[in-house]
């Protein structure tokens, strides 16, 4: 919490509080109140009580530590692709992915009462996202951990010249002004929400299903054809396929996969086995149900 601007620290500590007496429907999510996750949270989970974490890191660790029932993560925008490394910080932390949300993604920029802003301050993502609206205004972006936590900051720090991009409820939150609204480069600029829960905890998926894996192949010719060549065959439906590399080898690639349908589906299965097959090691991360359809 001490990381935290001192105009956020309050509100932390008055949603830790809540949701220590209710963990069972506390979701833990990254960045201060008022932040994209925090209305996430209450859209996706309506008896929700959201807990604000620093990092991506401690909201998986809330869960696993018990503080929480679930976390909800941002894993990718539809402006600026991947948000979080869900597959670096998944395949170990004992948790599935057991839900998806999609959110519209609306930014201000906000300041102190008759300001006139320089300096916009946000998420990395927040100002990429709206890197248009910044550059044909000559605004300079300065980086800052999460989209409410700048928009507390510059309450914090008072300076009229200094604002923030943020959702619209951190200026309620933080007692902000206004200044301008729709700063995102699309009007369909959306963010992509998984839950996690631990592994332990088991629901009835309904259709339709989506269920998403990592693995990674040999490092020989051919290997990623071969490794796929199960889900043509089998007429699995890939919507998602993503590579990433994990030390400074640059040998071993691994893949993020999301794929329509769930293991018990018998064409899944076919081209899960394969897949396993083909590969060095396969870990399925969560099946859910699909929250949208992949056109």
């Amino acid at each position: 919490m001490e990381s935290y601007p001192a105009p956020a620290r309050a509100l932390v500590a008055a949603m830790t509080e809540a949701a220590a007496a209710h963990p069972e429907r506390a979701v833990a999510i990254q960045g201060a109140p008022g932040c994209n996750s925090h209305i996430a949270a209450l859209e996706a989970f309506p008896d929700a009580l959201p807990l604000p974490c620093f990092s991506f890191e401690d909201a998986l660790d809330a869960v696993k530590d018990g503080k929480a029932g679930r976390a909800l993560i941002p894993i990718e925008n539809s402006l600026h692709g991947r948000v979080a490394d869900i597959h670096f910080l998944l395949p170990e932390s004992g948790l599935s992915i057991t839900a998806e949300h999609f959110m519209p993604i609306r930014y201000w920029l906000m300041g102190l009462k008759g300001a006139v802003v320089t300096d916009a301050m946000s998420h990395p993502q927040a100002l990429g996202q709206c890197r248009h609206w910044l550059r044909a205004r000559g605004l300079v972006s300065v980086p800052y951990a999460d989209t409410a936590g700048a928009a507390a900051m510059v309450a914090e720090m008072g300076d009229p010249a200094i604002g923030a991009i943020a959702p619209k409820l951190a200026a309620d939150l933080y007692g902000l002004e206004l200044i301008a609204d729709r700063l995102e480069d699309s009007d369909d600029n959306t963010t992509r929400f998984v839950a996690l829960e631990p592994e332990a905890v088991k629901h009835a998926v309904e259709a339709p299903r989506m269920t998403s894996f990592v693995f990674e192949v040999h490092n020989v010719p051919a290997a990623l054809y071969k490794a796929l060549g199960g889900f043509a065959t089998n007429g699995v439906n890939m919507t998602k396929l993503e590579s990433y590399q994990r030390g400074a080898s640059f040998a071993a690639t691994q893949f993020y996969c999301d794929v329509e349908g769930g293991p018990e589906d018998a064409n899944l299965a076919r081209a899960l086995e394969e897949l396993a097959f083909h590969t060095k090691w396969l870990r399925v991360l969560g099946t859910y149900k699909r929250a949208r359809a992949r056109d």
